[in-house]
This record gives structure tokens, sequence and C-alpha cells, in this order.
């Protein structure tokens, strides 16, 4: 009995290496249920949420046409982590929902866009009707923020002047009153037109806007990889955290919240997206005179640094967008890249976790009002750097995985291939999420794009292999041909 060829052999371990590799993507497609990918789903609750989340989902669109498998919308969920309502963005003009923040009266401010539009309104979500709502000639804005009763400052990004050839990114303050905008501040006026490359279409993409006291904004321009806090009345940055292209500080950040300690110390909560963690760092030594609203000039914090005291995640979240720390010293985190909100200790504990198809942006607890009011993490002794523990991991989230594009990197640590190796890296995280079917992981396309590579090298090699054979052969036809 003649033994196979060494060449068969071979054949035969690169067909099951490759069967393998697409076995995870067939099992998915076979038992992929496009109902139950729109729904929204509890995870892991091990202690009730203190009433209800309202949680703003992104959806996702190209060139103004969604996909109803990646809706917008908005979604109210109770302690127990079931859905209570949802306010669906396709049905009412919405291409991508933003920013939400509950109101003292019980409704919610709301962002939303649609292609060359931005519509911010009162929501009312027992009867789903708008109290009053503004619509703005500028593209995509991700945040404002109610000033009081008639004022609203806006985050306007994208504002490209393209008769002058500059970016016109701003800040501006507009009084639902008069209809006018009444204060206005310019990013190429206060940062050198060379940061992050030089101004284009999305220079700043400045993501955040929050008031801190009556006189500072909390503003995030994504792109420039800080936080800094604006003095209304000077005009000037009184502080700043993060330095352009220092990304081992921030790294495209989202959302950040400005706290303050006990000692009287800045704090910054932020979800630092680009380095797939949420992270806290406060201002210290040399602070002085600073106060629960932040109103302290720039010069009384000159002499301080800032300190990194708690890091969650590293590797585990996938491009977080938002961070709030709740009374009860939990964190509440927008896991966008993994479809879920989830409310974890200061040690990394996932407590309380809710999945929401497709790119959820933002996540408020309503009883708490926006953004941050709990202890900072020096005030509960609780510094220092945590994994994650404790998730359902349901699809399509990825539990307490490490995501592929930052486990990749760490074989190449300290090596000469370090920076090709994370490039790919920052590239493949950006990419691959808008692309990849809703119904796949993202291991899943790791897995997928890796058989279909080695499928294309097995044919290379096949032609080279039999490159004489099909030489002979295509004479042949060509003779009786």
């Amino acid at each position: 009995m003649d033994m196979p060829s060494t060449r068969w052999i071979l054949r035969a371990l690169v067909a099951f290496a490759v069967l393998g590799l697409f076995v995870p993507a067939g099992i998915a497609a076979v038992t992929y249920d496009p109902e139950d990918e729109t729904t929204l789903q509890r995870g892991t609750v091990t202690e009730r949420a203190n009433g209800s989340t309202v949680v703003s989902v992104q959806g996702f669109h190209f060139q103004g046409e969604g996909n109803k498998k990646k809706p917008a919308r908005l979604v109210s969920v109770d302690e127990r982590g079931e859905t209570e309502w949802v306010y669906d963005g396709e049905e009412r003009g919405a291409t991508w929902f933003y920013d939400v923040d509950p109101l003292d009266n019980g409704n919610l401010f709301v962002v939303s866009t649609r292609p060359g539009k931005t519509l911010v309104y009162e929501l009312n979500p027992e009867t789903e009707e708008r109290v009053w709502q503004e619509e703005f000639d500028i593209e995509d804005t991700h945040d404002a923020t109610m000033l009081n009763d008639e004022e609203i400052a806006v985050a306007n990004m994208r504002q490209w002047n393209d008769s002058a050839g500059r970016s016109d990114d701003r800040i501006f303050i507009y009084n639902r009153t008069t209809g006018e905008i009444t204060w206005e501040w310019y990013f190429r006026e206060h940062y050198e037109i060379n940061t992050d490359g030089g101004m284009s279409d999305d220079w700043t993409h400045v993501n955040d806007i929050e008031a801190v006291g009556d006189e500072h904004l909390l503003l995030s321009p994504r792109n420039f990889d800080q936080a800094v806090l604006l003095n209304r009345t000077s005009g000037e940055i009184d502080l700043r955290l993060g330095e352009d292209d220092e990304h081992d500080v921030l790294n495209e950040q989202h959302n950040p919240d400005y706290m303050v300690s006990e000692d009287g110390n800045p704090v910054i909560l932020v979800a630092d997206s680009e380095n797939h963690r949420v992270v806290e760092y406060e201002y210290v030594d040399g602070v002085s005179g600073s106060n629960a609203s932040g109103d302290s000039s720039q010069a009384e914090r000159s002499n301080g640094e800032w300190e990194q005291t708690w890091e969650v995640g590293n590797g585990q979240f996938t491009w977080p967008r938002d961070a709030d720390r709740l009374p009860n010293g939990n964190t509440l985190i927008t896991d966008t890249m993994n479809h879920r909100v989830v409310e974890v200790t200061p040690q990394g504990e996932i407590v309380w976790e809710y999945y929401a198809t497709w790119g959820p942006y933002d996540a408020e607890r309503v009883a708490h009002g926006g953004g941050s009011n709990g202890p900072t993490i020096s005030d509960m002794g609780a510094e220092g750097s945590y994994d994650l523990s404790g998730s359902a991991g349901i699809s399509p989230g990825e539990g307490d995985r490490v995501s592929f594009s930052n486990w990749i990197v760490g074989p190449f640590l300290d090596t000469p291939l370090e920076e090709p190796v994370s490039e790919f890296a920052t590239t493949w995280g950006h990419l691959t999420p808008w692309i990849r079917p809703v119904w796949l992981s993202s291991w899943g396309f790791v897995y997928t794009v890796l058989g279909a590579l080695l499928l294309v090298g097995w044919g290379a090699a096949e032609l080279v292999v039999n490159r004489g054979r099909i030489r002979r052969r295509v004479a042949a036809t060509r003779q009786r041909l």
C-alpha cells in the first residue's frame, strides 16, 4: 500500500487548519437569529442598581443609510437589568444618538444628529414627546449641555471653513430665548495649528463639554489627547490633563468628568478610549484654594502635577466612551464596542451589566443626574490597576477577554517591532468594528481573516508548485483552439 506523499500530508494539514479557523464563523452564521441580535439584554446583575439607567445607543449608518441590525435608540433599564422602554431613533429622524442627560424634572436632555444637522431637545420619556427642541446647521455634534433654563453650551466639532482653509472648531453658548449665540471660543486661537498633524476637517473632534461650577467648562478635544478646564471669563485654559500624542496618559479619550477630592485636589475620571481602559487622575502637590466647583486659578495650580490613581479594564474594554462615579463608589462605564454598560467596583468586579447593540455611547444612572457624583479613588483608598471580573460574556460582548488589538501588542513590547505592531493594532481596532458582521464576535472575525489568508497562501503555493503543469495545460489548450 502506497504511503501518502509529504505534499498531500501538508495539504491535509493546511485544509484542517483552514476548516478549524472558519468553524467559529460557520457556527455563528448558522445559529444567528436576527431577532436576538437587536434584542437588548441583561448581563451580570449581582447588585441591584439604584433606580433606572438611561443609555444612548449610537447606531450605525453609512452615508445616511441605516443598518436595521445596528439601530440608534435610547433605552431605559431597571435596577435588575431589564429593559423598561425603547425610544427608536430611525422612526424619529435621528441618524445617531450621542449624549443624554437626566434633568431635574424627570425628563432627558438629548443630543442627536442627522447628516449636516444637530438636534438637541428635552424629551419626556413617559409620553415620548419633545417638550422643546433646537436645530443647528452643524455637523455630527457629540455633546451639548444645559447651563440653565435658557442657555445651551455646544461642543462644535468638524466646523471646517472651506473658504479660509482652516478649522473653526469651537465652543459656543446659545440662548434659547433670544435664538442667538452669545459666546464663542475657537480652538485655533489657543492651540498651535500643527497640533494633531495640522488642521483638518475633523481637527479637534471635541466630543464632550461639561459645566464645572459657574465659570468653567471641561472640554475633551479627542484628537488632541487631552481634557482641559476652560475659564469662560478669561478665555484661558486653567488646567490641562494630557498632551497631543502623549498616549501613555490619554489616547483619544471621551467624556471626562471633573471631581474634587477631600483634600481639595482636582480629579478627572475619563474613558481612555484608544487605550481601551478607564482611568482616574488626581492633581497633587502645590494645589491650593480649589473648591468643590473647581473655581480656582491657574496660578494656584501651577506647581502641581497629575498622578494616575486608578486604572480598570486595560485591554478588556473595547473603546469605552463614558465613565461616571456613582455615590456608592462604583463606576458606571459604557463599553462601546463590547456593546454593553457595566457597573464595576473600585476593584474591577462587574456587579451590574447590560448589553445594547449597536455602539452605546453614554449611560446615566437617572437618580444621580448626569456625570459623576461619587467619591474619588483616593478618598476610598482604592488606588491601583485592576482587571475586570464577573462578566456574563453574552454575545456580542467579549466578557472578561482581552481584545485582539490589545493582546497582539504584548508579545512585541520593548522590541524593534513594538511601534509597527502598535500601529497595526490601532488601525485594526479602528476599522474592524465597523465592517465586522453583527453576528460575528471580534475573535471570530480574527479567526476568519486568518483562515482567509491561509487559504490565499495555499492557493498561491499551489500555483507556484504546479506552474509547469499549468503552463503545459495552457499551451495544449491554445493548440486545440
